[in-house]
């Protein structure tokens, strides 16, 4: 009796992908130069049928905000030609659904070797990352705040206007008058270098981003061994 043929080692490993990605807690889309989408993860599935911040055109992926969209095609393009300037980290955008709620979207480059590595179609060439921005304190904010020595106040006021956008906005959820407010965010501007309170969106984006997460884990894993 002929031995059974082992399973093809690629297919093994894109299953395992597939399976790791719909595991996670926010949209996950893959998409090749030309914004074909290659594979969306079960939130990221479900954000795409809602057709409230991203959509599909003819199995192409696309923000429902033209400004957001010609960022992320341009993007998308880019990324195709492995265009060093794009860096690893990507770029970071704000979005807004029709319901008003605040999104971050974080799109980042694949190399050829990390598609081929992570068992992910060769033909994707871009990760973008969607997640609803939130009032409370995300995991890992306390490295914001002591990356630039910021009080827990004034942490609390930049996250408040990454989830709901502005001064007054921000006052009324705090219960603070719109001048404390203020004078927070222009401290906030001092010790973080931004020059405006849209940058907040993608300093905070940054620090979340999934894939920074798991590559610390992984070291913290390697550490102990």
């Amino acid at each position: 009796m002929s031995a059974m043929s082992p399973v093809p080692r690629m297919s093994a490993e894109a299953a395992t992908f597939a399976d790791t990605l719909d595991g996670l807690d926010v949209g996950l889309c893959l998409v090749d130069a030309e914004a074909r989408l290659i594979h969306a993860n079960t939130a990221g599935r479900d954000m795409i049928e809602a057709r409230d911040i991203l959509h599909e055109i003819r199995g192409h992926l696309a923000a429902c905000d033209p400004t957001v969209n010609r960022t992320l095609q341009h993007f998308f393009a880019a990324a195709g030609q492995e265009n060093a300037f794009l860096g690893a980290d990507g770029i970071a955008v704000p979005m807004i659904g029709r319901d008003g709620k605040r999104h971050v979207a974080h799109a980042l480059p694949l190399t050829s070797g990390a598609r081929r590595l992570g068992g992910v179609a060769y033909s994707a060439v871009a990760a973008l990352f969607v997640r609803r921005a939130a009032l409370t304190i995300p995991p890992r904010s306390e490295v914001i705040g002591k990356a630039f020595k910021l009080t827990p106040t004034e942490l609390r006021v930049m996250l408040a206007i990454v989830e709901l956008g502005g001064v007054p906005e921000v006052a009324a959820a705090l219960g603070v008058a719109n001048t404390t407010i203020k004078t927070h965010v222009r401290r906030l501007f001092e010790k973080t270098g931004a020059a405006r309170q849209a940058d907040f969106v993608k300093l905070v984006a940054g620090y979340a981003t999934p894939l920074r997460k798991s590559a610390e884990c992984r070291q913290s894993v390697g550490a102990t061994r």
